[in-house]
């Protein structure tokens, strides 16, 4: 039998005392989703794991708090899209297949020709 293992809702602090990350736990494995911090609690990523992997669509952060880049991650590699934002406006979209990139576009009209808008959700 296994003693002190993580299950639930937890929180992990900077020494500074201010929040590092919070998510879920289930039998020592993150879970659900997860947020981060950096040490001026300005949030750095988020995004949901499995089995203590990053899956699913990841939002990443600039030092003001802007989504930076959004990615769709699959055991914790690039699988799927990748959208980079500048200043709040999408500038480019990337497409991975496990963690290469196989095509870029940096024209939205032309990236709706090629892709389903609804692949991004």
């Amino acid at each position: 039998m296994r003693f002190n293992v993580k299950t639930g809702y937890w929180k992990f602090y900077h020494e500074t005392g201010k929040i590092a990350s919070q998510g879920h736990y289930e039998y020592d494995k993150k879970e659900k989703y997860w947020y981060f911090y950096d040490t001026n609690r300005v949030r750095t990523q988020e995004g949901h794991f499995t089995n203590d992997k990053k899956v699913n669509w990841w939002l990443f952060y600039d030092k003001q708090g802007r989504v930076n880049h959004k990615c769709q991650l699959n055991k914790g590699v690039k699988n799927g899209y990748c959208l980079k934002y500048m200043d709040n406006e999408l500038i480019s979209a990337e497409k991975y297949s496990n963690g290469k990139r196989i095509k870029e576009w940096t024209n939205f009209g032309a990236f709706k020709k090629e892709n389903s808008v609804s692949d991004l959700k």
